[in-house]
């Protein structure tokens, strides 16, 4: 299987289980249109997690590539019951947190980082979540915390992994991942000092 750059439109959301393990089958059997429905519709996901963990779109992008060519050298080696989401974000996460260990980054908050130097090739995260005010500070907020919390909150807020999911990206039991969700929701209120913030953030829990 050769990877692929093609743009792909059909939107992946809220896929049932049948049609999952279908595509995971496809995947398996290495067909490149599986492939291209899968980047076409995780690539955004997967680099604005990156991209928020990480804060450098150079890293960000390094990262991206390499969770792609991941999949591309592993799909033979895939469950069948595979659920492709989680899957994506536990290679994207190790392998922040391996750049992490071996460049030994030191995550202080830079406020004048800029995310999105140039433009993206599709409707940046960025771009749609910091429409006000209010969504640009809860971004700030985000960026300021420590990423063992800001990642259990990106991928339950953010990206609406349930906890199991998020839990097993993590390699973590789900109370756990409660737990640690709990700490971060309590260090994000006391960043924000906003009812308002608190609330949006909550509707991003499901709660």
């Amino acid at each position: 299987m050769t990877l692929s750059r093609s743009a792909c439109s059909r939107v992946m959301t809220q896929m049932n289980r049948d049609d999952e393990r279908s595509l995971v089958a496809r995947l398996r059997a290495g067909d490149i249109d599986a492939f291209d429905e899968v980047y076409g519709a995780y690539r955004p996901k997967v680099f604005a997690f990156l991209l928020r963990m990480s804060r450098s779109r150079t890293v960000a992008e390094d990262l991206l590539d390499e969770t792609w060519l991941r999949l591309v050298r592993h799909t033979r080696d895939l469950r069948p019951d595979t659920r492709i989401g989680p899957w994506l974000f536990t290679v994207a996460r190790n392998l922040y947190w391996t750049y992490r260990r071996d460049s030994l980054v030191e995550d202080t908050y830079a406020p004048e980082l800029a995310l999105w130097p140039s433009p993206a090739p599709w409707p940046s995260p960025f771009e749609l979540a910091a429409a006000n005010e209010l969504e640009r500070r809860i971004e700030r907020a985000l960026s300021a915390l420590a990423p063992q919390y800001r990642e259990v909150v990106l991928l339950i807020a953010h990206e609406g992994l349930t906890p199991t999911d998020a839990a097993a990206v993590c390699g973590m039991t789900p109370e756990a991942l409660r737990q640690r969700l709990s700490r971060a929701r309590a260090a994000l209120a006391e960043k924000l000092h906003d009812t308002a913030a608190v609330a949006a953030l909550n509707r991003g829990y499901g709660t």
